[in-house]
């Protein structure tokens, strides 16, 4: 065609005739939910709603985000429910070759490591999770360490992650860091006893009051409490509707 033809545009298509269709596919879903974690001076509390969602359609109403992963620590993980269920297996299965090969259970901050590496070498199809780390270090601290989908992670007092998070996170920071207080002196260490119920007390309220704004928050919540006496599991009803 020479420059001074005129431009030919094609013919529009034939009624009942569809033209060029783009097809996608989304290998992600959110599946809601919500999972805490805090850690204290000798203790750890971890929590976790049971619902699983899909838009605006309830999955599961049993569904735990919380693994025991040793006798003294404890993933919680939100997100994608099926990387949560690959990466939980291919963690399980590291712990008991290290165990063979070493003779003694992985230390927390070890699977703290263990956890970002693996999260890393997935990092350019990463597990659609969020992680959260608890348990007992080498010195009988509670510990908490907190994860992105691609593997950073820092240790913290308290975090959140999940669907509550912009309903949950501001609370736990004013009541256990002490944050948006004025003339607030500094957060007081935590310390199993009155301050452990205090601190368990403070999770139920807040996952209650998450399950009453957040629809993909409810059903039930699991609560761990970990100290060097190992973890104990408790359950409370949240909302169903």
């Amino acid at each position: 065609m020479s420059c001074t033809e005129p431009l030919r545009l094609s013919a529009a298509p034939k009624a009942g005739v569809r033209g060029p269709h783009e097809r996608r596919f989304n290998p992600y879903d959110h599946n809601g939910g919500t999972v805490l974690a805090v850690a204290g001076t000798n203790f750890a509390i971890v929590a976790g709603d049971t619902r699983m969602s899909s838009g605006f359609n309830i999955l599961s109403r049993n569904q735990s985000k919380l693994l025991q992963l040793t006798a003294t620590t404890v993933l919680a993980t939100g997100g994608f429910r099926g990387d949560v269920s690959t990466l939980q297996k291919l963690l399980k299965a590291k712990l008991v070759e290290y165990e063979h090969k070493h003779g003694e259970p992985m230390k927390v901050h070890a699977i703290a490591q263990m956890l970002a590496n693996t999260l890393y070498g997935r990092r350019f199809f990463p597990y659609y999770t969020w992680n959260i780390l608890s348990g007992m270090d080498e010195n009988g601290v509670g510990c908490v360490y907190s994860y992105d989908p691609v593997g950073n992670y820092e240790r913290v007092r308290v975090n959140v992650t999940g669907s509550g998070e912009p309903l949950i996170q501001p609370l736990l920071d004013n009541q256990f860091e002490r944050q948006h207080q004025q003339l607030a002196s500094k957060p007081p260490p935590l310390s199993v006893g009155q301050d452990l119920a205090e601190a368990t007390a403070i999770v139920k309220d807040a996952f209650y009051s998450a399950g009453e704004r957040d629809i993909r928050t409810g059903d039930t919540m699991e609560v761990c409490v970990i100290t060097k006496d190992g973890v104990k599991l408790e359950s409370f009803e949240l909302n169903v509707d």
